[in-house]
């Protein structure tokens, strides 16, 4: 699972991309053109105010929303060419999520629940892959059990594993720790790095959490729908003291 994390492949990108809610009056420019890109085999955090535009740049960068001008891509494939019975197969195929509710399957057990999207698109996978993922994750010994027997912990760990149980290009993840105790957070955000890393995927990250970002590689700074700011290999303290600068005296 190691041998091709050093590429400096991009993932996913957006390129002038311009998100608008509403229309006249009351339009609301979410994103104001912002390019972006996410390199394979690194973890990428989106931080920003309330109403940057970071949910509505993952949202868009995945495939779950539109842009209203501008591009999407993952890899190659731009987004916008595609209808939406293609769009829906390049999500189940290409990328993975993790949310803030672990969204898994009560009476599926562990290994149920990590194959369960490969087992809906009527895929087997690639035995070794998954395997290998299991001990990324450390749940070798909880694949029999069912999520109401997991920590949320273990559970979003779960959450972890199935995204990557494609082998997709990018994984997004959206305050994947919203639920979590600051222990099981930082083990689920080390997990995610290591995973980025380890399979040579894009992991793309939201969060309001300077803790949180810290686990990336890199973090990238919105503010009223643009990109400001990026840091490379971040601390939380310098990503609270950015952040602070978002801030508007009273």
């Amino acid at each position: 699972m190691t041998a091709t994390a050093t590429t400096t492949r991009t993932a996913a990108r957006v390129a002038d991309a311009v998100k608008v809610h509403g229309a006249g009056d009351t339009a609301v420019r979410a994103l104001d053109g912002v390019t972006l890109g996410f390199p394979a085999g690194r973890f990428t955090a989106i931080m920003g105010p309330s109403g940057s535009g970071k949910s509505t740049l993952l949202h868009c960068a995945a495939g779950l929303d539109t842009l209203t001008s501008g591009s999407a891509h993952i890899g190659d494939t731009e987004l916008g060419a595609l209808d939406d019975r293609r769009l829906t197969l390049l999500r189940r195929d290409r990328i993975g999520f993790v949310f803030q509710a672990f969204n898994l399957v009560p009476t599926l057990t562990v290994a149920e629940n990590v194959r369960l999207p490969l087992d809906l698109a009527g895929r087997r996978g690639d035995p070794d892959w998954i395997d290998a993922l299991i001990d990324v994750v450390g749940l070798r010994d909880r694949l029999h059990h069912r999520p109401s027997e997991l920590s949320g912990g273990q559970q979003q760990r779960v959450a972890v594993a199935r995204a990557f149980a494609g082998r997709p290009d990018v994984v997004f993840a959206d305050e994947p720790t919203g639920n979590l105790d600051s222990r099981s957070g930082g083990e689920v955000l080390g997990l995610l790095g290591r995973a980025a890393r380890e399979t040579a995927r894009a992991v793309v990250m939201v969060t309001h959490d300077p803790v949180a970002a810290a686990h990336a590689d890199e973090v990238v700074f919105l503010a009223d729908g643009r990109l400001v700011d990026r840091m490379a290999a971040p601390t939380a303290d310098r990503v609270l003291d950015r952040m602070k600068a978002f801030e508007v005296p009273s």
